[in-house]
């Protein structure tokens, strides 16, 4: 199989992507993962599925791209700049817009610069309904 490092992706193929990515479990997964070539490799497996044919090294680097260049844009509107735009900024906008901004930027640094504490998970089960739940601590 070819890698087809250089060659662009086309539109269906972006949102096939995106649509992949939007699954809770996939964004569950590479939120806050450093090491995630496992997740890429079942990415690139779901969107074989989908027909589209991408390893997992392709579907990291848009990843990143579509991450970085949708960080760029939001930073610009958050800024006053309403006329910078990418085309899938509202289908990014829905997958991204709930990251903490700490973990964004560190990632976009590649280092931790957070001054914040992170968050916390703290789990509760409760015996009679075997139900976990999650709550969201932020000191």
């Amino acid at each position: 199989m070819e890698s087809g490092a250089g060659k662009h992706w086309t539109e269906e193929e972006v949102k096939a992507l995106l649509s992949v990515w939007s699954e809770k479990n996939i964004r569950k997964q590479l939120h806050g993962t450093l090491r995630n070539k496992g997740i890429f490799i079942y990415i690139a497996k779901r969107l074989q599925e989908l027909g589209v044919c991408r390893d997992w090294k392709q579907c990291r680097a848009k990843y990143k791209n579509l991450k970085y260049e949708y960080r760029t844009v939001k930073y610009a509107h958050n800024s006053g700049d309403v006329t910078k735009t990418m085309k899938f900024f509202h289908d990014l906008d829905a997958i991204l817009r709930y990251e903490p901004v700490t973990q964004l930027a560190a990632e976009e640094n590649g280092r931790c610069s957070a001054t914040e504490t992170p968050p916390e998970w703290t789990e509760a089960k409760s015996e009679k309904d075997s139900i976990v739940v999650l709550s969201y601590i932020i000191r």
